[in-house]
C-alpha cells in the first residue's frame, strides 16, 4: 500500500531527493498528509473523470492500492503514455502503460504488475508531478508549458473516453448480433 506521508518522509531523508520537498514547500505549498489535498491533485488530477473506467486489477492485490489515484497519475503524466484494451473474459478495461527512454520502449499491462512495481509507480508519478509544479511556480515560461500540456492531457482523456465508449458499444452490438444469430441457428 502506498502511503504519501511516508513517501514524503523518505524524500526528506534522501540527500539526492530532499531538494524536491524543500523546493515544493518553498514555491508551492506546505505538503499535506494526503496527496489528494495537494494543489496538484485539486487543480489538475481531480479533473480526470474516471467514473466510466472499470479497471481489471492485478490478482491478490486488488484491495491494496488506491486504483483511482494511480489511474489519474498515469493519465496525467507527461513521461508515459497509456492505452486501454478490453479483457475478453471480464470485459473490464486493461490499462496499458507505455514508457520510452533511451530508444527503449516498454509496455506493461496493469493486471500483470507486482505490488512493488505498483508502489514504485506512485513514487515516480508523484515525484514527476511535484517537479512539474515546482517548475511552474519558479518560471513563468515553464508555467505556460506545464499548463498547456496539462490542458492537452485533459483533452486527450476526453477523446480516450469517447473512443472507449464507442469501442464498448461496438463490441456489445457485435455480441448481441452473434447471440441473435445463435438463437436463430438453434431454432433451425
Amino acid at each position: 500500500m502506498f502511503n504519501f506521508e511516508t513517501f514524503i518522509e523518505s524524500l526528506r531523508e534522501n540527500d539526492e531527493k530532499k531538494e524536491i520537498v524543500e523546493k515544493y514547500e518553498k514555491f508551492v505549498e506546505t505538503l499535506p498528509t494526503k496527496f489528494e489535498d495537494t494543489i496538484i491533485y485539486k487543480d489538475y488530477l481531480s479533473k480526470f473523470d474516471i467514473s466510466k473506467i472499470d479497471l481489471l486489477l492485478p490478482e491478490y492485490i486488488d484491495n491494496d492500492f488506491d486504483w483511482n489515484l494511480l489511474l489519474k497519475l498515469v493519465i496525467g503524466s507527461f513521461s508515459s503514455t497509456y492505452a486501454f484494451d478490453i479483457d475478453e473474459d471480464t470485459k473490464k478495461d486493461v490499462l496499458v502503460i507505455n514508457v520510452s527512454a533511451w530508444e527503449k520502449h516498454v509496455a506493461k499491462n496493469l493486471p500483470e504488475l507486482w505490488g512493488f512495481q505498483i508502489a514504485r509507480m506512485y513514487e515516480i508519478y508523484i515525484e514527476e508531478q511535484m517537479n512539474l509544479e515546482i517548475l511552474a511556480h519558479e518560471d513563468e515560461k515553464e508555467k505556460d508549458i506545464v499548463l498547456s500540456q496539462r490542458a492537452a492531457n485533459l483533452d486527450k482523456w476526453k477523446l480516450v473516453l469517447e473512443n472507449l465508449d464507442a469501442k464498448k458499444l461496438k463490441e456489445q452490438a457485435e455480441k448481441e448480433k452473434e447471440d441473435k444469430l445463435n438463437d436463430l441457428m438453434s431454432q433451425l
